[in-house]
């Protein structure tokens, strides 16, 4: 029977909450949480607290929001729990004082298998890039980002028509079992690690912005449908289009359209009901758009009420 560990657990979106829950319904104690202030969100600036919060304070776990980590005030308070292990999901970077402060270390989990697609988003890179496979992996901390000695993984295919909202829940179950195990092993004392091999061929997976989020048409269709599915639900990817003006719309969703063609990238056909945009092969078909300041529709209900100039196109000027 394996010994029950007190563990200090740092996360904050709805990713982290799947482990902090299966943490505290096991056998050990989660002595406390910590995770992001409380920040006002939307119009009415109403005070948003973090999907972590909301389960620890339900379910009556100490709750710390520190917004300095090396703050005094905060290394005491977090010491005074007496915790022989931390577990970190998806929270910022830690300073050496906190995550050396647990005897039996502090470990993270991230959504890939290490060393590929390290940094902030790397369920969307897999898909944007059209990885076959990914999975979850733990791995104790260092004073690098994602680099630490690896304890352990599982790995999981990507589907076809996979996007980040299935990918994420997938990942999220299997990532709560995996921490569960590494807790078990830890506290079984048979924990053993592995060093990141570096090589040349690793891909990152940077913070999502502006830019990177933003269709080019001149890729073929079906790396315009990865970008899609790789930033649905979340944040969701854009195109430019000159129509009367240039304006910038959210594309939801699309299918691939197997046809050669001799049309300029981001030129587009509507007929029957359907938008279809010509990529450097092949087209996609706009099933779900959302212009400036209005709601998601259905492309189909969307032409009902709005015309595009005879020569609007996508892609920037």
């Amino acid at each position: 029977m394996n010994k029950s560990l007190k563990i200090v657990f740092f996360g904050t979106p709805e990713f982290a909450t799947g482990v902090l829950k299966e943490l505290h319904n096991s056998s050990h104690e989660v002595v406390a949480v910590v995770t992001a202030p409380d920040k006002p969100a939307g119009r009415g600036r109403k005070i948003n607290e973090s999907d972590v919060k909301k389960y620890a304070v339900e379910h009556e776990i100490p709750v710390l929001q520190p917004k300095n980590l090396k703050a005094d005030s905060f290394l005491n308070e977090l010491a005074s729990y007496k915790a022989d292990l931390q577990v970190i999901v998806a929270f910022r970077m830690l300073p050496e004082a906190v995550w050396n402060m647990p005897p039996l270390g502090t470990f993270n989990l991230h959504a890939s298998l290490l060393p590929q697609y390290r940094g902030a988003a790397p369920i969307n890179w897999v898909i944007i890039n059209q990885e076959s496979k990914t999975g979850v992996t733990t791995f104790f901390i260092d004073d690098k980002i994602d680099t630490g000695a690896i304890i352990a993984n599982k790995e999981t295919t990507i589907l076809p028509d996979e996007n980040v909202g299935s990918l994420y829940n997938r990942l999220m179950i299997m990532g709560a079992e995996l921490c569960l195990e590494t807790v078990h092993t830890i506290a079984a004392g048979n924990v053993t690690t592995s060093v990141q091999q570096e090589s040349d061929h690793l891909r990152a997976a940077p913070k999502l912005n502006n830019e990177n989020t933003l269709i080019d048409f001149n890729e073929p269709a079906n790396k315009v449908d990865a970008l899609i599915r790789g930033l649905y639900p979340y944040p969701v990817a854009k195109a430019v289009i000159q129509d009367k003006e240039e304006k910038t719309v959210k594309i939801h969703k699309v299918k691939i359209i197997n046809k050669k063609h001799q049309m300029l990238p981001g030129s587009f056909v509507i007929e029957n009901g359907t938008l279809t945009i010509a990529c450097k092969e092949n087209m996609i078909e706009v099933e779900e758009m959302q212009l400036p300041n209005k709601k998601r529709m259905k492309v189909k209900d969307l032409l009902n009420g709005y015309t595009f100039d005879q020569d609007a196109r996508f892609g920037e000027a």
